[in-house]
């Protein structure tokens, strides 16, 4: 039996099992067995190169954003439109056949948007060339989902659900769960807020799934399974925010346009006619939460045209250091900041500060 078919048949058992207090311990092991297996799979795919092949090995440059769709939504054109590179596009299915890079300069930051053939429903499972796709998908720091209006919006949770068989958590954060293995001593659960959706037999039998037998476990969220599962298996798990990008809203009229905003994360465009994709862009700036540093040589005019790009949770006077050059760090004495984030225009900072967007920094050698 395949690892596929095991999944499948952990599946079944999970879907004909009633769902009540007796059966929510046997429920949590079939679901730590299921992500075993799905772990299984992730690893195969990673071994045997499931990111690479012909197309598919493109060098990571900046931030990069995957497009991801079923084929014939408008992914090609709406890269096109919007890089101005040109991909294949066609009225029929199966266009692009590889992963087509291209590049955007936005509010000065260098921003790569790779179009990745279009995934079926079992990509996750190896059909189509999903397993490669994925596995592309798992590098990006932002995904767009697009989607075509036109046709039945359960191709969003088709896709959802294949990206979440491959790890890839869409608009979430890690949950809030310390775990720490230890030689002896079984299993010790605390908590610090009231657990409502897991009890403590779920959770020793989720951790004996995982031959974890001796662990000091914190809870700090009101965990369910699956996100203890989550928690065990973070290695294997990417939380990468995503744009439902719904296409073709040129056929839609104004009272189902006003539906279509209020899907969550969502931004209706049409790549065709070009419309709204300014709003797209706002929405992808925001999502990917970059911070934009100027440089100014001492002695000179700060420089506008080419700022050091990083993301906002990676934003010290020394990760800029690192990101200029490591050897900035050895000789720093200080810098002087202009912006946001100092409360004196300029003011000195050590390597610890933390530099907003839009800041102006001089780094001063000893």
């Amino acid at each position: 039996m395949t690892t596929v078919e095991k999944i499948k048949a952990i599946e079944d058992e999970m879907a004909k099992t009633q769902k009540n207090k007796a059966t929510e311990k046997h429920l949590g092991m079939l679901k730590a067995k299921i992500a075993k297996l799905k772990s299984e799979l992730l690893k195969d795919a990673n071994s045997s190169g499931g990111g690479a092949g012909v197309g598919f090995d493109v060098k990571k440059t900046g931030e990069t954003i995957g497009f991801i769709g079923f084929p014939s939504v408008g992914k090609s054109t709406l890269l096109s439109k919007v890089t101005g590179t040109h991909s294949e596009a066609a009225a029929y299915e199966f266009t692009t056949l590889t992963t087509v890079p291209g590049v955007i300069r936005y509010k000065g930051a260098r921003i790569q948007m790779l179009d990745l053939p279009g995934i079926i429903e079992g990509a996750k499972d190896g059909k189509g060339r999903g397993k490669q796709v994925i596995a592309v998908a798992r590098s990006c720091d932002l995904i767009f989902i697009v989607l075509d209006v036109n046709k039945p919006l359960h191709h969003k949770k088709i896709i959802e659900n294949e990206l979440e068989g491959f790890g890839i958590r869409l608009n979430q954060s890690p949950p809030d769960i310390l775990i720490k293995r230890k030689e002896r001593g079984g299993i010790n659960i605390t908590n610090t807020v009231p657990l409502t959706k897991i009890d403590h037999d779920q959770i020793k039998a989720v951790l004996q799934e995982y031959r974890m037998n001796s662990c000091d476990i914190q809870l700090r969220c009101d965990a369910n399974v699956d996100d203890l599962i989550d928690a065990i298996e973070i290695k294997n798990r990417k939380y990468i925010p995503a744009v439902y990008v719904l296409n073709k809203i040129d056929s839609f009229s104004i009272e189902e346009l006003d539906l279509l905003y209020r899907i969550p994360d969502a931004v209706p465009i049409s790549s065709g006619n070009e419309w709204n994709l300014d709003e797209l862009l706002e929405v992808m700036w925001d999502k990917l939460k970059l911070v934009r540093v100027y440089t100014k040589p001492k002695g000179k005019l700060p420089d506008f045209t080419d700022p050091v790009v990083m993301r906002s949770d990676r934003c010290t006077v020394e990760d800029f250091c690192n990101k200029i050059h490591k050897s900035l760090v050895e000789d720093f004495r200080n810098a002087l900041v202009y912006g946001r984030s100092v409360k004196h225009q300029p003011q000195y900072v050590g390597l610890s500060h933390v530099l907003q967007d839009e800041d102006v920094i001089t780094i001063l050698k000893k």
